[in-house]
């Protein structure tokens, strides 16, 4: 079995494509999202190119929850940010009813050089709960308790990483998206080893596109999030005072 490892699309269409074109070039016998995959400037159009995919499967992020809740219109558990109300205004019910069908984690077995491996947004019991490769070993552990699995993959920090557990290997798959670091659209592929990726694309044609979806924080979007990105050491400084926070 060979896995390619997605997560944290962010309704970035133009990286979701340059990505997938990789992918089909590796022929994997899965493609696995860990999670939110549409909460940006192209959010339907995301959805339909993810609902049209052979072989793949999808775990839920806390961005997707939060986008089911807007699009509900209940009045709490939100998903926070600008594009909240207007994505669940641009996806339809069918939509809507494919993210509500996603996994909280996966478990896929005989990855091959790897082993049993489990996927999940988060961490394996929160698809909020921060993992990054800082996070103390006694509060990775608590994580890891109970697992039968040799490998973990993440996303929601939107940063590779790679580190063990005790026995457990821990990776983050990267963001195709909102990467930090480096502008470009990351992922991972499973199979004989673990392969962090890093796709190029067209930032200046991607970030035209993106600015004529109609989103009112497209032009936000396409300047802090794809032509330039958030440095490693900010948003290290970001990740350090949420995973504060959890942990107050």
């Amino acid at each position: 079995m060979r896995v390619a490892a997605l997560s944290d699309i962010h309704g970035n269409l133009p990286a979701l494509e340059a990505v997938l074109s990789e992918v089909e070039r590796e022929s994997p016998d899965l493609i696995v999202s860990c999670g939110d995959v549409a909460s940006g400037p192209m959010p339907a159009e995301t959805i339909s190119l993810l609902m049209s995919l052979p072989r793949a499967r999808f775990v839920r992020g806390n961005a997707d929850r939060g986008l089911v809740d807007a699009f509900d219109r209940k009045p709490k558990g939100r998903m926070p940010g600008p594009f909240a109300d207007w994505c669940a205004t641009r996806i339809t019910r069918e939509q809507r009813e494919f993210l509500t069908a996603f996994e909280s984690t996966l478990t896929v077995d005989d990855v091959e050089g790897i082993g049993r491996v489990l996927f999940c947004h988060g961490s394996p019991r929160s698809d909020e709960e921060i993992m990054t490769a800082e996070t103390a070993l006694d509060r990775m552990r608590e994580f890891m308790a109970g697992l039968d699995v040799d490998l973990v993959v993440c996303g929601h920090t939107h940063m590779q990483f790679d580190r063990k557990v005790d026995r457990v290997r821990v990776i983050n798959a990267g963001s195709v998206g909102m990467p930090y670091g480096e502008p470009g659209a990351y992922w991972t592929m499973l199979g004989m080893g673990v392969r962090p990726r890093r796709t190029e694309y067209d930032l200046k044609a991607a970030a035209t596109r993106i600015r004529g979806a109609g989103s009112p924080e497209a032009e936000q979007f396409a300047t802090e999030n794809v032509l330039q990105v958030p440095t490693v050491e900010e948003a290290m400084e970001f990740l350090r005072k949420a995973e504060a926070r959890q942990l107050a």
